[in-house]
């Protein structure tokens, strides 16, 4: 049986990502310099990678890539740059009884780091305990996988630009992708363009109202933190608190920002070109937008009539305050809503009817194109406007009714492809809530459905924080290493959006 999938070409280029891969290391190295922390777990990591990638790169000195070698290489260079997240993490506490010294511990914060997952086994997170440069690196993470480890890798390397059509597809968040140039390659530069501009923009304006005097525990460490991690909506915080620690001048920073993260990148661009009525026209920034609205007016009703006693303890206020209860429902539907994962409120302890509205967020996703987890709203579109049509044409058999996004025409395998994906991320999201489920009653471990299930879905859907002990200043650590290991893997197919890691698991995509 003759291989028909080229893997050397594919695990080339793996190895010229993690050659590269060593140059964001240089930035905790940084950090470990101004606060005296040690040097050698980031310097021993980059020896180790570039080292392994230029092992790798010799694999196929002219890789050439197609379809299913796009699809192997992104698949097997997300979980290759988890493994290298993790060293630093194994290496900085080797030795001691710390949570990070652990492989499998270190390879989830990782994975859920590279994700923009937040979901951590850290628990109370303390600078004390932690060096500032290993909590950097963990910001870092996150940040470099919000927009996409292959899209910038597309941007800045010649050798992949040739291919980056098949690439970015296969990484791009969303069930299309929206060329903003005709070259590829440009495109991905724009895309990381705007990131980073708005990420820079963010930790100005934190920082601001530190200066001012309005934050003053938002110091330029804390800023660009936060900045590493809000624009990829990925809500690791250096702080056990998360930005709950901060006034509420700073969380109302937070939430527009976040609204940003969660929206397609790409209109941003035609905003800066002049073409600001594709913004507006756009039905699914429309229907995002609408989302957050509708169910931030609904929560804000119920905590304002007091149904969340939890709001009482928030720096004094209490039940009925109207500015804390819009605060707190605007902060975390959009926290959750587009997967950021962020906390002002330990909604776990929140009653059941403000837990449905959470759960409900978390369901929705951010935009396509954009740094946020989740089904994402242009696929509930879709199905929404699918069903819509099948009880139309139940009635009208012979009619002729294709399916419309403002003004264009959806295409039916672009339909296909999206009942698929819905169908496997339910499917999926439901075997393993009950295999976690199964294996914390194995080992003992108290866990309730409701806690099964989010942990699933909060995985899958790179959202973070579930309920109960998975509530946004709990942590995942009491879970047995081998469901640890399942969500690892739930949060590397959810990033991906399942089907290009998938694939790799069938017979014929290798030998057909």
């Amino acid at each position: 049986m003759r291989l028909r999938t080229d893997w050397r070409a594919s695990f080339a280029l793996v190895g010229v990502l993690l050659k590269y891969l060593a140059i964001p290391l240089v930035v905790p190295i940084v950090i470990a310099l101004i606060y005296g922390d040690p040097l050698y777990p980031f310097v021993a990591t980059i020896a180790l990678t570039v080292a392994v990638g230029y092992g790798l790169e010799r694999l196929s000195p002219e890789p050439d890539l197609q379809i299913r070698e796009a699809m192997l290489f992104v698949a097997i260079s997300w979980f290759a740059v988890a493994i290298v997240g993790a060293v630093p993490y194994v290496l900085a506490e080797w030795g001691t009884e710390s949570t990070l010294a652990h492989p499998v511990n270190a390879l989830f914060e990782s994975m859920s780091g590279f994700t923009t997952t937040g979901a951590t086994v850290l628990g109370e997170i303390s600078l004390e305990r932690h060096s500032h440069a290993v909590m950097m690196w963990r910001q870092l993470t996150q940040w470099l996988g919000g927009m996409g480890i292959i899209v910038l890798m597309v941007a800045i390397l010649p050798e992949l630009a040739v291919n980056g059509a098949q690439l970015v597809e296969s990484e791009a968040p969303g069930p299309q992708l929206q060329k903003l140039t005709p070259r590829i390659a440009k495109t991905a530069r724009i895309l990381w363009l705007v990131y980073f501009a708005f990420t820079l923009v963010y930790i100005a304006i934190l920082y601001g109202l530190h200066i001012a005097g309005l934050a003053p525990n938002m110091g330029l460490y804390n800023a660009i933190a936060h900045g590493f991690t809000t624009l990829p909506t990925g809500g690791f915080s250096p702080e056990a608190d998360s930005v709950a620690e901060f006034s509420a001048i700073v969380q109302w920073t937070v939430i527009p920002f976040m609204i940003i993260a969660g929206t397609n990148f790409g209109l941003f661009w035609h905003v800066f070109s002049g073409e600001g009525h594709r913004f507006i026209r756009n039905s699914e920034f429309r229907a995002y937008i609408t989302a957050i609205a509708a169910l931030t007016a609904l929560l804000a009703a119920v905590l304002y009539a007091g149904a969340a006693p939890a709001l009482a303890e928030l720096g004094g206020m209490t039940e009925g305050v109207f500015e804390n209860s819009l605060r707190q429902s605007a902060f975390q539907i959009t926290s959750m809503l587009t997967s950021t994962g962020y906390a002002t409120s330990d909604f776990a302890d929140w009653d059941s009817t403000s837990k449905v509205i959470v759960l409900f967020a978390m369901l929705v996703g951010g935009c396509a194109g954009s740094t946020g987890g989740g089904i994402k709203v242009i696929r509930w579109l879709i199905v929404f406007k699918f069903l819509h049509r099948e009880l139309f044409t139940a009635y009208h058999p012979e009619a002729v009714r294709p399916i419309r996004l403002g003004n264009s025409v959806v295409d039916e395998d672009a339909i296909r492809g999206v009942l698929a994906f819905s169908f496997l991320y339910l499917v999926i999201f439901a075997i393993a809530s009950l295999v976690i489920m199964l294996d914390a009653s194995r080992i003992g471990y108290s866990l309730t459905p409701l806690e099964a299930f989010s942990a699933s879905l909060a995985t899958i859907g790179n959202i973070g924080p579930g309920f109960g002990s998975l509530g946004p200043f709990g942590s995942y650590l009491e879970f047995p290493s081998s469901s640890k290991l399942l969500m690892i893997f739930l949060m590397w197919i959810g990033r991906l959006e399942i089907i290009p890691v998938l694939v790799l698991f069938t017979g014929g995509f290798w030998t057909r």
